[in-house]
């Protein structure tokens, strides 16, 4: 079993997936990474497949040289403006997930309680070609692979603490002593 660069809270409901050496842009894929942190998993599943089918952008925050700037970009929340839809980088991220989903369905977690607790792109080892220029010379032509983790964690249902009876405004020194003088014990905060 690999080493994760994060160890989940709960290694019992937890679920994890990852993929190294994956033959898609680095930073294409670290900028669609991004916006996946936090969110349930039906909503990260369903935004990769909305960015595939171009109905809703990845906004592009660190490597944005030179990316054009859309409506949706600035709908998702990117004051630049600067957003694309990176088709293959949002399949391999689908991918991941499904297969996380499928992790954490073996392992009997309750999958519609799963968020997206961690995820991390990293650079892999470059892939080496060569193309031909003029006058007989041979530049390098490499391409940026990346590895890709990321760790579903089931959501913690929020205890509701038992709503006192009468939770009103805060009572002043002398309502309270009035109150208390009265005969009723219970003192409201």
């Amino acid at each position: 079993m690999t080493r994760y660069a994060r160890s989940a809270d709960n290694e019992a409901k937890a679920a994890k997936a990852r993929g190294s050496d994956l033959r898609v842009h680095f930073k294409n894929t670290r900028e669609a990474s991004r916006v996946l942190k936090n969110l349930p998993l039906a909503k990260a599943k369903a935004y990769m497949q909305a960015v595939i089918d171009h109905k809703r952008c990845v906004p592009f925050t660190r490597f944005n040289g030179g990316v054009g700037r859309t409506a949706q970009a600035y709908n998702e929340g990117n004051s630049i403006g600067q957003g694309r839809w990176p088709k293959k980088s949002a399949e391999f991220l689908l991918g991941l997930l499904n297969n996380a989903e499928s992790n954490a369905e073996s392992k009997g977690l309750d999958v519609d309680a799963l968020v997206v607790k961690h995820v991390q792109v990293n650079k892999a080892q470059k892939g080496r070609r060569r193309t031909y220029r003029a006058h007989g010379r041979i530049n390098a032509y490499m391409s940026s692979p990346c590895h890709i983790e990321l760790i579903l964690e089931e959501k913690e249902q929020a205890v509701k603490a038992e709503a006192e009876e009468t939770k009103g405004r805060k009572l002043s020194k002398k309502e309270l002593a009035k109150k208390l003088r009265s005969g009723t014990t219970s003192k409201s905060s």
